[in-house]
């Protein structure tokens, strides 16, 4: 199979001739895919005939869901049962043309389909087998279900999300899944390389919880170092002073001044510039021990002016600070949109549709201020049935 030309000129992507089979559904897997259809690959999606699970998610936009439409733009679909004789057939053929599959069913369930890894490798061993699920194939809780709020909650996020006086909360977006895809979508394209280099295709386990121990930050190094269990501390960065959210006269604004030099000229900025010369102050180190009243001194400051004359006169100073915005604001920042991050999407009834952008810019590619909609479920059958039918021939 040869990767289809299309208007936003994805054929200039990295990943260009790349064929990806996408067995994923839902979240962890179909962000992976995203990533590796916005770097060029051509990605067909292949669902159960009742289709991916997150088409009846809403909200909606006509008949299609925002939330699917978000996670697949731009692929192909076609729908096969896997346990039907024919339609495994048509799986095969489209894993004879493929250079990666991904899936993201729990451990075993393609073996039992007949699709292992053991069977795949010696079928197509230039195939690139990237397999997504809550606990990975090994391990005491290899079968057991998972979703992302199952992997943050055990994986430490959430104990370090949120107030200490609060009830736990997840953070506010599936990081768990969105963590998963992108490694997943990062050691797919690093196994691509290794096979350019061997031929030899690789199999690839990713396991959600594992990808929450890996991102969380400098937490479980320094558990290990003090003996000390991080906890939930609010906006505040657990080792670096200021850092955090601080009110203003009339909603809050967020500040990173912890560097000794930065942390002078912020005082001075917002008038106090008797904080500096405290003792209590004076370092990184003690500012962090006595964070609770320094917050106290920097607010009091701070509420004397509105967040936008803040931003203002920090931003002039060479401060690092923003808003926090709302979804509705972001939407509107005009740096957002002059990295081309909020794009629209084409297609009848798609005219006020918007998605997020491709975050990674790379020189000489094209980054489009569209994308295609997503697809129908078995939109394009016809078409890959008959690629399929040709290359026999051939």
């Amino acid at each position: 199979m040869t990767a289809s030309k299309t208007h936003d000129a994805k054929e200039d992507g990295p990943l260009t001739g790349i064929v990806v089979v996408d067995l994923t559904r839902v979240l962890a897997g179909p962000y992976c895919t995203r990533i590796l259809r916005d770097m060029g690959a051509r990605v067909i999606k292949v669902e159960p005939p009742g289709g991916d699970d997150a088409r009846q998610v809403g909200p909606f936009t006509g008949d299609i869901s925002a939330y699917f439409l978000s996670l697949n733009c731009g692929k192909e679909s076609i729908a096969l049962d896997l346990k039907d004789d024919v339609d495994r057939e048509i799986f095969t053929k489209l894993l004879a043309g493929a250079d990666v599959l991904v899936e993201n069913y729990r451990p075993g369930v393609l073996e039992k389909l007949g699709f292992g890894w053991t069977h795949l490798q010696e079928a197509f061993p230039k195939l690139v087998y990237a397999a997504i699920s809550g606990f990975g194939a090994t391990g005491p809780y290899a079968n057991r279900p998972a979703y992302d709020m199952v992997v943050q909650a055990m994986g430490g996020v959430m104990s370090i999300t949120g107030h200490d006086d609060d009830d736990p909360v997840r953070v506010g977006l599936s990081i768990g899944d969105i963590a998963a895809g992108l490694f997943a979508a990062n050691a797919i394209s690093a196994s691509l390389v290794k096979r350019g280099k061997t031929g030899i295709g690789a199999r690839i386990d990713i396991s959600m919880l594992d990808c929450q121990v890996a991102i969380m930050e400098n937490a479980v190094a320094r558990y290990h170092a003090t003996g000390d269990v991080p906890g939930r501390i609010g906006a505040r960065h657990p080792a670096s002073t200021p850092f955090d959210a601080f009110a203003t006269s009339d909603g809050h604004i967020v500040v990173a001044a912890s560097k000794n030099p930065v942390f002078k000229r912020f005082c001075d900025i917002i008038g106090a510039p008797e904080l500096y010369a405290q003792p209590d102050y004076i370092d990184n180190l003690k500012r962090t021990e006595n964070q609770a009243t320094l917050k106290v001194e920097i607010e009091r400051a701070l509420g004397k002016k509105t967040s936008a004359t803040w931003l203002e006169l920090l931003g002039r100073g060479d401060i690092p600070c923003g808003l926090i915005n709302n979804i509705a604001a972001l939407s509107e920042d005009p740096q957002i949109h002059a990295r081309n991050m909020i794009v629209d999407v084409d297609g009848e009834g798609m005219e006020d549709m918007k998605i997020s952008g491709n975050p990674i810019k790379i020189a000489g590619v094209k980054d489009a201020s569209s994308r295609p909609p997503a697809p129908r479920l078995d939109q394009h059958r016809d078409q890959i049935l008959t690629e399929i039918a040709k290359r026999d021939i051939g």
